[in-house]
């Protein structure tokens, strides 16, 4: 979307997710940030997650768009269930899925 560089972390919003399992989940939480971009015009920087038994709380810092600072590449539409997986890797974990652009 944009180089993360370029945003600045001052707006916090707060989101809340659910679903069955921490790969649907992951879905939630990004479908729930793309749908906070598009309406608020806002990008994002800085998070803070906790996940307990399938509820995700989060807050995501960040600021309205500036055309010509952000230089907006795409608009991702949504996060989808392809190559959706979470997995443990030396020193976290690793999350993944395809994204509709």
């Amino acid at each position: 979307m944009t180089d993360p560089g370029k945003v600045r972390s001052t707006v916090p919003v707060a989101l809340d997710c659910r679903a069955p399992n921490d790969e649907l989940l992951l879905v939630e939480w990004l479908n729930a940030l793309i749908y906070e971009m598009a309406v608020r015009s806002m990008l994002f920087g800085e998070y803070t997650v906790a996940v307990d038994e399938g509820v995700l709380r989060a807050t995501a810092w960040g600021e309205t768009v500036e055309p010509a600072r952000h230089e907006p590449a795409v608009e991702i539409k949504g996060a989808t269930m392809t190559a959706l997986r979470i997995m443990p890797v030396a020193g976290g974990w690793r999350a993944q899925c395809v994204v509709d652009v």
